[in-house]
Formats: C-alpha cells, sequence, structure tokens
C-alpha cells in the first residue's frame, strides 16, 4: 500500500511549487502502512487546488493508480475470503461424506417478505431438487423448498416455521430446533433428566432417507436449557453456527452418506494448553 504515497515522490520530484506542498503532506503518510493510501488520497486533494496543466495531468493519473490500488487490495481480500469458504465447504462434506452440488447465494428474502430465504445459482440442471438440505463450512443452512432449472429457494434455519430434529453431542440425546428469526434457535429436548450445559454442541438427527436432513451436519450449540414445568422435556435455546447474513458460498447435499458421520463433522475442540511450571533450584 506503500506504493502509492512512494509514487507522489517520484512524479512531483522537482524543487518548488505544488510538487513541495504534496511532499510536505506526503511525509505524514509514511508511517503505519494501513494509512498510506488513505493518507496519499488526502494529500493530493490537499494539492489539487494548486495544480494546472501537466502537473494536473499527472494528479490524475496517480488517483488513478491509488484507485487500482485499492481495487487490488479489496480482490485478494474477496480472493481469500472465497478460497478460506471454499476449504471450509470441502472439509465439511468430505468428514460427512456428503456429496454437494456447490452454489453461491444470488438473492436474500427481503424482511417484509413472509418467510425467511435465499436463492442459489444452481437447479434442477444440477441434480437438485426439494427436500433436499443446505450446508455451509460452518454447518446446517437449511432445506430446498423450491427448485427450478437454474435455480433454488432455501428457507434458513432461523425462519420461524423451520425446524429440524438434533442430537446431543457424546450423550446422543435427541430433540428439536426451531428458528426464531434473528433470536436463538428454539430448542426442545426430550428428556428432562438429563443434564446439559451451555456449550454443549448439537448435530441434525438425520431423516429416513437423508431428505430433508442428512446426518450429522453441525447446528449450534446451547445456549441455555430449563425443564418445563409440568412437563418431561427441558427447553432452551441454540446458537446456530451459521449466520445468515453472511451467506455466500454453500453445498446443496444430493447425496446422503451410507453411514451416519455421528460427531465427525463437528471441529475438534480446542485443547487447554499446560501452564508451564516452576522448578526451584537449590538454594
Amino acid at each position: 500500500m506503500l506504493t502509492a504515497a512512494l509514487l507522489l515522490l517520484d512524479v512531483f520530484a522537482s524543487p518548488g511549487g505544488a510538487g513541495d506542498r504534496v511532499r510536505g503532506v506526503t511525509s505524514t503518510v509514511l508511517g503505519p502502512a494501513e494509512g498510506a493510501v488513505t493518507g496519499a488520497a488526502r494529500a493530493i486533494s490537499d494539492a489539487a487546488s494548486g495544480l494546472t496543466g501537466h502537473n494536473r495531468a499527472q494528479l490524475d493519473e496517480l488517483r488513478r493508480q491509488n484507485d487500482a490500488l485499492r481495487l487490488a487490495e479489496r480482490a485478494s481480500q474477496d480472493d481469500r475470503r472465497r478460497a478460506e469458504e471454499a476449504d471450509a465447504l470441502l472439509r465439511t462434506a468430505g468428514l460427512g461424506r456428503y456429496r454437494v452440488v456447490a452454489a453461491r447465494v444470488v438473492a436474500v428474502s427481503s424482511e417484509q417478505a413472509s418467510h425467511r430465504m435465499v436463492t442459489l445459482d444452481a437447479g434442477s440442471r444440477d441434480g437438485v431438487k426439494p427436500e433436499l438440505t443446505v450446508l455451509s463450512g460452518q454447518g446446517l443452512v437449511g432445506r430446498v423448498v423450491r427448485v427450478g432449472p437454474t435455480t433454488c429457494d432455501v428457507l434458513l434455519l432461523t425462519d420461524p416455521t423451520f425446524s429440524v430434529g438434533v442430537r446431543l453431542e457424546a450423550s446422543g440425546l435427541i430433540g428439536v430446533a426451531s428458528g426464531n428469526d434473528d433470536l436463538p434457535m428454539s430448542l426442545k429436548l426430550l428428556d428432562a433428566q438429563t443434564k446439559v450445559v451451555p456449550g454443549a454442541r448439537l448435530v441434525t438427527l438425520g431423516s429416513a432417507g437423508g431428505s430433508p436432513f442428512v446426518p450429522g451436519v453441525p447446528v449450534g450449540e446451547v445456549k441455555s436449557v430449563r425443564t418445563a414445568p409440568g412437563t418431561l422435556s427441558r427447553t432452551g435455546q441454540v446458537n446456530p453456527y451459521v449466520e445468515p447474513a453472511r451467506l455466500d458460498l454453500v453445498g446443496i447435499v444430493v447425496q446422503p452418506p451410507r453411514t451416519d458421520p455421528r460427531d465427525a463433522v463437528l471441529p475438534p475442540r480446542p485443547t487447554a494448553t499446560a501452564s508451564p511450571t516452576a522448578t526451584g533450584g537449590a538454594g
């Protein structure tokens, strides 16, 4: 990013005039690299009023180069983000042995819409049909509800009409998680006796034939649990792994795994680092 600031010194190298003013302002932006482009642009703007003819043409060229630097930086960041999303999706599909069709979000339902949905750029021509699981590298996204030749609509897990059977990691305790708009998902566990602590992780229980949900897809972490008075079940809240507002690359599961992956798709829990033990020497 310092390239833009250094260009100022090359373009206006002649002594005196506007070049000196630009160099004086530019010297303040040759410190932290992260502010170089912004500072250079400010310097150009400050000096612009005193430039005419050849110098103004040079200034315009410098502005174009600064704009190109900004665009290149944004493109690089976007490429890295997309590569990370692809890696995460491949990991999830590989661990679960899900056969997926990769797709990108091309439209999002408005806040006034009756359902929380997204539209993907894959359809029946790609082997997509209704009632298929949609996931991302982080976990469950939703299920396909409508399909066209080249696009499909997906009901998001945050929609109030959305429900999915879930299973608690390790213990195998089952229940149902339901969408709740922007709030944590609602959770109903079928056993009021088993203790469940916040942070417990949930995966999809799976449906017969893998439709609409394949087993083992990460859903979220338990936020809280309480026993419902007069019932044999517990209710609670779940923080889903997927943030619909950040969705881009997703996978539509067109073929379920032959066996239930159980907890294999969940990422490994971080291991606690042992604190170094001080040892005393002989006095």
